[in-house]
């Protein structure tokens, strides 16, 4: 699909322990492409107020994934095209509903949960399949699931690019949308599509479980450390990047031994941590 065997080289070089294994080099470049991705559609969905959105795209995927089982579709297809579908779904539902937005997702969530824990009842071996996606491993990682995440990476930076002001207009007010001559309809499932894609990729590292606080983790990091909006997405994506590359290595280690994407979890929280001390210290020196 690409050649990616620069980027295996330079994961190669990267000063870690187990870097000479093809499977590591995998989860680094997966993690590396992940991060920004997350981190930068996190303070969106903060923004926004979409936390509840996300967290149902990434609960839809064990419908997707059992979907994918009883029709003969590999996971990694049918997962994020259901995601994807769920993520359309909502958001058509929020603007043509009098519900309120999150009683409209959890109608949606509801429904999509249900009926994969439905499907998922009806075979054992489905159950099983199920595991992985529940708790995520990176380290499954392969060359064609890096492909992807390279595509879904081109595909987020341009619409990033072409799209952020507009975005921010439609997330602040309708009438100043209008006024500026925005699209509001068209970014706005634009912006659901693109989140459930990323969302549904997430859950193949850290799994259905924790998709959600990858989103919002950082981001609430971002808010306690930043001064200013742009310094948000700069904070976000330093807290997400450095958890992500410090959590896989501190995972394969013999003497923890813990999954991927828990550990890599439970270091954003210790960043948060950090970031409460840090905001409330300078909170203490401005009065």
């Amino acid at each position: 699909m690409f050649d990616i065997s620069w980027l295996l080289h330079l994961a190669s070089l990267f000063p870690m322990e187990g870097m000479d294994m093809r499977f590591m080099q995998y989860a680094l470049i997966a993690l590396v492409l992940l991060a920004p991705m997350t981190a930068t559609l996190g303070v969106q969905v903060v923004h926004y107020r979409m936390a509840f959105f996300a967290d149902a795209v990434g609960h839809s995927a064990f419908a997707g994934v059992a979907i994918g089982l009883m029709l003969g579709i590999h996971p990694h297809i049918s997962m994020p095209l259901f995601g994807l579908g769920v993520g359309l779904l909502i958001m058509f539902v929020q603007r043509y509903s009098t519900l309120p937005p999150d009683t409209a997702i959890g109608v949606v969530f509801a429904g999509v949960v249900a009926g994969g824990l439905a499907m998922v009842s009806r075979s054992s071996a489905i159950a099983r399949d199920l595991q992985q996606f529940l708790y995520g491993d990176i380290l499954t990682m392969t060359e064609t699931d890096i492909c992807w995440h390279l595509l879904l990476f081109a595909v987020f930076l341009i619409f990033q690019i072409t799209s952020f002001n507009s975005l921010l207009y439609a997330g602040t007010s309708g009438i100043i949308a209008r006024a500026h001559r925005v699209r509001v309809a068209l970014y706005e499932y634009s912006f659901a599509a693109l989140l459930a894609l990323v969302v549904m990729f997430s859950v193949w590292g850290v799994g259905v479980l924790l998709v959600t606080a990858m989103l919002i983790v950082p981001a609430a990091c971002a808010r306690n450390f930043a001064r200013t909006a742009g310094g948000m997405f700069w904070w976000a994506i330093a807290v997400s990047l450095s958890s992500a590359v410090a959590g896989l290595a501190l995972s394969v280690q013999p003497w923890l031994a813990t999954a991927t994407g828990p550990t890599i979890i439970l270091l954003t929280c210790v960043w948060f941590v950090v970031s409460v001390i840090a905001a409330s210290i300078r909170n203490e020196r401005s009065l």
